[in-house]
């Protein structure tokens, strides 16, 4: 079975793991670790192209948030039209 992106739901060879909460919010605070989700690679750097690990923490620490996100729904629906064998290139 093919793996599906939790984001753009789409079938690819691979997914990566994102932390919902930045991994950088939490070693300075000692915390746990925090939720994570698997995503694409065109997914996961898109997220972290569009927004500082700032704003992550606080609004957009979950699946429902980034995706509800007005900028990563313009690249979801955009890269959901893409092969999922290929490297998409992300911009700003």
């Amino acid at each position: 079975m093919t793996p599906k992106c939790e984001l753009c739901d789409r079938e690819v060879p691979k997914l990566t793991v994102h932390h919902l909460r930045p991994r950088q919010t939490t070693k300075r605070k000692k915390a746990e670790i925090g939720p994570t989700t698997e995503i694409c690679s065109a997914c996961h750097r898109q997220i972290h192209v569009l927004f500082d690990n700032k704003r992550l923490a606080r609004e957009l620490d979950s699946i429902e948030k980034l995706k509800a996100e007005p900028k990563m729904q313009k690249f979801l629906a955009w890269v959901r039209k893409q092969s999922p064998n290929k490297r998409v290139s992300v911009k700003r």
